[in-house]
């Protein structure tokens, strides 16, 4: 049973009440304050009752020496699970995150106009954890001769990027030639994924080592060496829009700005915490301390994953205070997602 469920509805109104007086003013909530905004027909005294109730709960607390309280990490994840009252975007939001989006034709300015947009609807961070580069798939490759035994491949991506390689030989080979291997790969590969690609390269070599021709397997060991550098790539993510993160700190909170800031920079352990995301369905929260990573211990992450083709290939999302509005941001975040993944699947 939860701890929402334990509640009556009266404590249920002042909790919720409490915490968005919180969110809206940034200012401890004291019992009377609280009598006031609830519009419950009960005294002080049964507030404070009430309150230090949910104190026991650890779901709120005071800070420092002050009369009001504050809602602690469990207090805010109780709000978000069982009392938040979510707004949706009205139908002129809708649009106009969709024009932001969908201005472009191109996969990484459509990654990065949602990004934007959504960083400037919220006034937060927003990030955009890049495609899965072993997802991505490839559309084109070629085999162009350089001088000295060397060739240039070229690879074309679904992403629209271009990646070239410079092939050391051990012997030379005419463009007739090239063209030919070029041909057999497109044949072979165009349309798979990058990681598909790769361990089909690996399976074509030990399966059919005794059946190809020299060309075949002099292509199979060229397009080998050209995707060597793709099974290391990482996953990687941008982020817009960092100091909208300023206006909601004070002069004593700038030694935690200047953690957050290289947290940004440094990325992994973001990166590790988005991943949880793209495993995930929806928007997925992490209030606080449940993030795991001290420099986000004051913040909030909203984020949620988009698509291509039915493949989650990245994720979209704010990092905030703890004391953000929440009813506001899950909903952009959420439509945000939605948006990139129609743009994206449009693009494709």
């Amino acid at each position: 049973m939860s701890k929402s469920q334990l509640f009556d509805e009266r404590t249920s109104q002042l909790m919720k009440v409490l915490v968005e007086s919180y969110i809206s003013n940034g200012q401890p909530v004291g019992s009377k304050a609280l009598v006031e905004s609830s519009g419950l027909k009960v005294s002080s005294a049964t507030v404070r009752n009430v309150m230090a109730d949910l104190e026991r709960m650890g779901l709120i607390h005071a800070p420092h020496t002050s009369a009001g309280r504050i809602p602690t990490v469990q207090g805010y994840r109780l709000f978000v699970d069982s009392l938040l009252s979510v707004k949706q975007p009205d139908k002129q939001l809708l649009q106009q995150l969709a024009s932001d989006i969908n201005d472009t034709d191109e996969q990484a300015k459509i990654l990065e106009n949602a990004m934007d947009t959504l960083s400037g609807m919220t006034q937060m961070a927003g990030l955009v954890v890049l495609p899965k580069k072993e997802l991505i798939a490839l559309t084109q490759i070629e085999f162009i001769p350089l001088s000295n035994n060397r060739i240039l491949a070229v690879l074309v991506q679904s992403d629209d990027e271009v990646q070239n390689r410079v092939l050391q030989l051990d012997h030379e080979f005419s463009p007739a030639q090239l063209q030919q291997m070029s041909n057999y790969l497109n044949t072979l590969l165009i349309g798979k994924s990058i990681k598909s690609v790769c361990q089909l390269l690996t399976n074509e070599m030990d399966n059919t080592r005794q059946q190809m021709d020299g060309m075949m397997r002099s292509a199979i060991q060229m397009a080998s060496h050209a995707f060597a550098e793709h099974e290391e790539a990482e996953d990687d993510f941008m982020i817009t829009g960092e100091t909208n993160l300023m206006q909601y700190a004070d002069n004593t909170d700038m030694e935690r700005m200047r953690q957050l800031f290289e947290a940004f920079h440094e990325k992994q352990h973001i990166l590790n915490l988005l991943k949880q995301v793209g495993d995930a369905d929806g928007v997925q929260l992490f209030i606080g301390q449940e993030s795991g990573y001290g420099p986000l211990e004051d913040c909030s992450v909203i984020a949620a994953p988009y698509q291509i083709e039915g493949q989650s290939m990245g994720v979209l999302g704010v990092i905030g205070p703890t004391r953000m509005a929440y009813d506001k941001v899950i909903p952009i975040v959420d439509l945000t997602a939605k948006l990139l993944t129609s743009a994206l699947n449009h693009e494709n």
